[in-house]
């Protein structure tokens, strides 16, 4: 097997420098790639998902949806962004332009930076950091302070509250979604994504932390949505309530950049969900299995290149089953009230988490084996 310390950056360097070309010189030509790769992966992301959020929503109402822009309407989305990018870029006359401005950037220069930890394999990542899941949760950490410095930049009461709305929900869920992270790091004995992965690969399905983690799985995932401001927790930007929220006095480009923000965090999200319970890019057979079906060993070239490449599908597979799931709860759940919202967070997630550590806790001392001692 691969070792799972060998990433892209690796991988790119040894073969420019089995060119012949310097250490220095390879690591000089690879600076520009991460942020090219991370930026087309969560584009596609989120046109592919635009684009199901349109056809499914009309499925769910039993209607059509695009279908004119493209077959089955697929260039809808691109027609959408399109249409963005030549709106004109407006700025209220008493906003502050500089603050204004660089709301919509802080929130969306985070969420694709988060894409740099994401593996789609063993060694299909832009880097392997060793503390790649609390980098994650660092970098979400940013995003509230562009939604209120956008609210209260726009000069708008409807804009101030939504942002307001966005800091306090960000808080109240970010640390019960921390703390179900950390019971899978401990089971995991890592903080590292790959490692992460790599011990749910033994059994197959059976080994998927989701049967061992069934609880940090509920809580991961609603926090996820309030993260995402998904209904039913789309507070900050209800429309029956605030306009459109911390986004009522952006047009064009700047709105483009929270509407690209939000789905690329949806899919980020679900590709998490995917990586931490659902066993990344492992098969839902064990790969003896398979290699045994083939009559080859498991090192043999052709089973390496069937689970690679296999193993990215299974990865989009998990995380676009878990976006179908969002948006059927954006369609079939009603959008909570704002102190429901947070007793939801603080009196209910909160305690439940941490009871999920500790427990996670107790058990791994006791069935070390079992629970990854």
């Amino acid at each position: 097997m691969v070792s799972p310390g060998l990433d892209l950056e690796s991988s790119f360097s040894q073969a420019l420098e089995g060119l012949g070309l310097s250490a220095d010189v390879a690591r000089l030509l690879w600076l520009p790639l991460p942020m090219l790769l991370v930026l087309i992966a969560a584009v596609v992301g989120v046109l592919v998902s635009v684009w199901l959020e349109r056809k499914i929503s009309a499925a769910v109402q039993q209607r059509i949806g695009p279908e004119y822009a493209g077959a089955l309407g697929v260039l809808q989305p691109l027609a959408d962004g399109l249409k963005l990018l030549v709106k004109e870029d407006i700025i209220p006359a008493r906003a502050d332009s500089l603050l204004f401005t660089l709301g919509p950037v802080l929130v969306v220069i985070p969420v694709i930076i988060s894409w740099l930890i994401i593996p789609f394999g063993q060694n299909l990542l832009i880097s392997n950091v060793g503390v790649g899941i609390f980098l994650w949760i660092a970098f979400s950490s940013i995003q509230p302070i562009g939604l209120l410095m956008s609210g209260y930049a726009s000069n708008n009461k409807y804009s101030l509250l939504g942002g307001l709305r966005a800091a306090a929900q960000s808080i109240s869920y970010e640390i019960p979604l921390a703390l179900a992270v950390l019971a899978i790091v401990m089971m995991s004995n890592s903080l590292s994504t790959v490692d992460i992965v790599s011990q749910q690969t033994g059994a197959g399905i059976l080994s998927w932390n989701i049967w061992r983690q069934p609880v940090g799985f509920l809580i991961f995932w609603i926090c996820a949505l309030a993260e995402c401001e998904r209904l039913p927790f789309d507070l900050p930007e209800a429309e029956e309530e605030l306009v459109a929220g911390y986004q009522t006095e952006y047009a064009g480009m700047k709105f483009a950049l929270f509407y690209l923000a939000g789905y690329i965090n949806l899919v980020l999200s679900a590709v998490l969900v995917s990586v931490l319970y659902l066993g990344g890019w492992g098969f839902p057979i064990p790969v003896e299995w398979l290699a045994g079906w083939l009559g080859q060993s498991v090192d043999a070239p052709v089973v390496q290149v069937i689970t690679g490449s296999v193993g990215i599908v299974m990865t989009v597979l998990k995380a676009y089953l878990l976006v179908f799931v969002a948006i059927l709860l954006r369609w079939t759940t009603p959008r909570v009230r704002i102190d429901q919202l947070l007793d939801l967070g603080w009196k209910f997630l909160l305690p439940l988490a941490l009871v999920n550590l500790l427990v996670t806790a107790a058990l791994k001392l006791a069935f070390p084996v079992a629970f990854g001692g």
